[in-house]
């Protein structure tokens, strides 16, 4: 709940307008307050406060604590949440918001979301003002570029409205998402495994491939696809390292890998970690185009539709997707509101579940996409990004 300023009473304020001051500070506190700070903020004498306290927890609105603070155990309106975000562009997105909505409705509380663009600072910070003049009680964002993150952060903290950051570690807020260094680690795994049982464990080159406008969570998945390659094989030539900048585009990305396989020998093996699943669709684009299918292993990081569609593909050189479950987000994001919304103890990082998808389990995690792996229509999507 929002952090409450002092309230200033109406002069000659019935007994109902006064009650209903000690309630709003009471629901607004972001902790169970004492008679003394309910008193200090209300403007009301501790005593009146205090008899006031005692019929709303009569009837059930408070709730008196062991350590004889209180807390709000009902609202006069439903909750309303804020999400604000690209909602739209790839299936990630579109199964957050969807798993949203429906957590949302389930749990009896009200959504109002905003459509960002990524990169449209000014849209960004209209939405954000947005759910400031809407009131909501928590306000939760996906922003790609962190450094707009940043200023959503800053300008709800400003108003005092709790958020949540999802996928972007932002300060101030408690973060929902990837655990980025064990995900790239799973994903390093994946790769080295795949090198040991059909290459002999020998390769020629590592490529990691990045963007330029995210950061934090990038750096954190590199780092661990390292060091998940290491578990497997030990000490790493660092010179056979390629950083390669796709962005989160599959054609950038296609582009990036091309030149990148028009420089090296047409037998070179290589590991290839995509930072998501657009950035390794792209790259296994360019292997198809190249012929090079045998030679390249590609891993992406989401398991969103556009990679599980891949990984069903035969021949395919995407081999696998570390999961984040999106369509699960939603009930996680919405629990996390409720303890924040109730002042409990939130940890400041939630993470989501993390599992290799490949061709031996997506048949029991994603039978869908298995059941459609012959159909042409999901080949062409595969290969051509069907929604970014």
């Amino acid at each position: 709940m929002r952090r409450s300023s002092k309230i200033e009473p109406v002069k000659g304020a019935s007994t109902l307008d006064r009650g209903l001051t000690v309630l709003e500070v009471v629901e607004k506190a972001a902790r169970p307050l004492s008679i003394q700070e309910i008193s200090l903020i209300s403007g009301i004498q501790r005593l009146s406060a205090y008899r006031l306290l005692s019929t709303l927890e009569a009837r059930g609105y408070v709730q008196r604590l062991d350590d004889k603070r209180y807390r709000a155990t009902k609202r006069r309106r439903r909750v309303l949440l804020g999400y604000c975000a690209p909602l739209s562009g790839n299936t990630f997105r579109q199964d957050v918001v969807a798993s949203l909505r429906q957590a949302a409705t389930a749990g009896g509380m009200d959504l109002v979301t905003h459509d960002n663009r990524a990169e449209d600072a000014q849209q960004v910070m209209r939405n954000a003002r947005a759910m400031v003049e809407e009131r909501v009680d928590l306000a939760i964002f996906f922003q790609p570029v962190e450094s707009l993150g940043h200023m959503i952060a800053d300008f709800l903290a400003s108003a005092k409205v709790p958020f949540i950051t999802v996928e972007r570690p932002i300060q101030g807020g408690v973060y929902f998402g990837a655990n980025n260094y064990l995900a790239g680690k799973l994903a390093g795994q994946a790769l080295g495994r795949y090198a040991r049982e059909h290459w002999q464990g020998a390769y020629d080159e590592i490529v990691l491939l990045e963007g330029t406008y995210t950061s934090t969570n990038v750096h954190a998945r590199s780092a661990g696809v390292l060091v998940g390659l290491r578990e497997i094989f030990g000490d790493l030539d660092e010179s056979r390292v390629i950083h390669l900048h796709g962005n989160p585009s599959i054609e950038t990305s296609q582009q990036a890998m091309a030149a990148l396989l028009d420089r090296l020998p047409g037998e070179a093996r290589l590991l290839v970690s995509g930072f998501n699943d657009l950035s390794a669709v792209g790259a296994a684009n360019a292997v198809r185009a190249a012929g090079r299918e045998g030679y390249v292993a590609i891993v992406g990081h989401n398991a969103m539709g556009e990679g599980r569609a891949q990984i069903v593909q035969p021949g395919s050189p995407f081999i696998a997707s570390v999961a984040y479950f999106p369509e699960r987000y939603g009930q996680k994001l919405v629990d996390i509101a409720v303890h924040l919304l109730d002042g409990d103890a939130v940890p400041p990082a939630v993470y989501t579940d993390h599992l290799v998808i490949d061709r031996t389990n997506i048949a029991q995690v994603y039978p869908a996409e298995a059941e459609h792996a012959d159909d042409p229509a999901v080949a062409e999507n595969a290969t051509n990004g069907f929604a970014r």
